[in-house]
């Protein structure tokens, strides 16, 4: 598991990372079971089951949505995949950074960012500190308008020329 100082941004890399881990654990790797690793860690973002799932489908169409949830599961108890539960959109899942760390959510487009922020190492550590609390896990999520999302909403904002017949 990584440490959480590391972002783990290799795809390749990772990939090997979580094969290693699996096999480690006596696990069989199937071909299904590389396919849902390769989309987590090659994926766009943080994907929901359903991209996962459809990531893996595309090369192996008889795959079952069990497998992908299963493979999941093991990987969070693992702690090799990030899961971030959201109520209203479902839980996505990050391969490649499995360590709490801030993200930038769209409010309009529900796309999920990652963001390196110096401030926030050690603010763990701090919490605990100053209140005697033993943290187990933490989130940071800030909330905003992506940049493809406000130039959408700055070219839809300005009218239209009209030029006379």
């Amino acid at each position: 598991m990584n440490d959480g100082k590391q972002p783990l941004d290799k795809p390749q890399t990772r990939l090997g990372q979580l094969i290693a881990r699996l096999r480690g654990q006596g696990l069989r790797l199937t071909p299904q079971r590389v396919a849902v690793l390769k989309a987590l860690v090659t994926g766009d973002g943080h994907l929901s089951v359903e991209e996962v799932y459809e990531h893996v489908r595309a090369e192996f169409p008889m795959t079952s949505l069990a497998t992908v949830y299963k493979t999941l599961a093991i990987l969070k108890e693992m702690g090799e995949v990030l899961e971030l539960r959201f109520n209203d959109e479902g839980n996505r899942y990050d391969g490649s950074r499995p360590y709490p760390h801030p993200h930038l959510i769209c409010v309009r487009c529900k796309s999920i960012s990652d963001v390196e922020v110096t401030a926030t190492s050690g603010l763990s550590q701090e919490v605990a500190r100053r209140t005697g609390y033993q943290i187990v896990n933490h989130r940071l999520v800030f909330f905003g308008i992506c940049p493809q999302c406000q130039q959408k909403q700055a070219a839809s904002s300005h009218p239209k020329e009209v030029r006379p017949r």
